[in-house]
């Protein structure tokens, strides 16, 4: 029996990119997009923001912010129980299958701190509080420890968290806006009920539209859900397989696109938390070893990073002095000119669009590139 054919590392860097929608922007609407890509991590406030528009031709973040006000779109724990934007169809179908991920974090971080206080009723409790009105994890926590006063506030509002399906609200995520963090149910924001019967096989189907080709353990480290590959072995019948250049079996949608590894990848910019950056337990097809080593800083901001070639190139990073934006650009390495040159041009661009959020037309939008050692 033959081996699957071989995908090396540029190949699926092409292949992901363009699932990624990071070849060329798209020009359907946000919603679609977001379904597309089985959502966006976008647990900070606003710097997912970014990641819409260096997918989407022409963006608009006020549609975004619109469609949250609207409850089109909503942000709620998902995937490795991380804050995404979803649309509210996605929402209702995706949250009961991460059930798993929001109690295996439960009992790793609060269960011996939760004492003789019964999970499921502290969630009940919750559940009854947070349809009066939104709250935020303070206000949960204080509201829950008058029932428990021996037990942290935190865990009894982490409780909640875990069991109950909550959604950020606005004005929390809107473009140049913000708000508390405050929460409320599902049931009370969208009007209708969870999905009784989620399919996790339709997940790894979707996941594979937009992260693929990628193999079992790919799939496991972006969802955090476990025991995946009896579902690849189930749909092996409908899919594709490859190997990557480590012998790793890939599985893949038979008619995803898989690019001429050749194909030429415009320069992009990306969020701190970008799904690119998240989607994979072997992320080397896209992050370089130079971008690895830079760790997480002792101030907390994650490097935001650019690709040239498809891959981090560098970082960059946004300042404002009075009424002037600048976008500071570090390269890892020395660029070609014709880089440097689209990176200039991308780069104002950029400044342009984060400087929406602010009132009023800034008076410049200027680009840096800091010499490379």
């Amino acid at each position: 029996m033959s081996s699957p054919p071989l995908l090396d590392r540029r190949a699926l860097n092409r292949a992901t990119l363009a699932r990624q929608l990071l070849l060329e922007r798209s020009t359907q609407p946000p919603a679609a997009v977001v379904e597309h890509l089985v959502g966006l991590q976008a647990q900070t406030p606003q710097t997912w923001y970014i990641s819409l528009w260096s997918r989407i031709e022409s963006f608009d973040p006020e549609q975004v912010s619109a469609l949250l006000e609207q409850r089109e779109l909503v942000r709620i724990a998902l995937m490795r129980s991380t804050i995404h934007l979803v649309t509210a169809r996605d929402c209702l179908a995706l949250r009961p299958l991460f059930d798993p991920v929001n109690l295996r974090g439960l009992k790793g971080a609060y269960g011996k701190r939760l004492g003789d206080a019964d999970p499921v009723e502290v969630a009940a409790l919750g559940r009854r509080l947070l349809v009066q009105r939104p709250l935020t994890f303070s206000e949960l926590g204080d509201a829950l420890h008058r029932r428990w006063p021996t037990v942290e506030k935190t865990a009894l509002a982490q409780s909640v968290r875990a069991l109950e399906p909550l959604v950020q609200v606005p004005p929390r995520g809107l473009w140049g806006r913000s708000g508390p963090v405050a929460h409320t149910t599902t049931l009370v924001w969208l009007g209708r009920e969870l999905e009784a019967d989620p399919s996790v096989e339709d997940l790894v189907l979707r996941y594979l539209g937009a992260f693929g080709p990628a193999a079992v353990m790919d799939a496991q480290t972006w969802s955090g859900l476990t025991r995946l590959a009896a579902v690849f072995d189930r749909l092996r019948p409908q899919l594709a397989t490859f190997r990557d250049d480590r012998g790793r079996e890939l599985f893949d949608l038979p008619d995803a696109p898989r690019p001429d590894p050749r194909t030429p990848v415009p320069v992009r910019f990306l969020a701190d938390f970008d799904n690119l950056l998240l989607g994979h337990a072997d992320r080397s097809r896209f992050v370089t070893d130079a971008y690895l080593q830079l760790g997480f800083p002792a101030n907390g901001q994650v490097p935001r990073p650019f690709l040239a070639d498809g891959v981090t190139a560098g970082t960059w990073r946004v300042s404002t002095q009075r009424r002037s934006w600048e976008l500071t650009i570090e390269p890892f390495s020395r660029l070609p000119k014709k880089t440097v040159a689209a990176l200039e041009h991308e780069g104002r661009a950029l400044a342009a669009f984060l400087s929406t959020a602010a009132a009023g037309e800034p008076d410049g939008c200027d680009v840096h590139i800091v010499a490379a050692p």
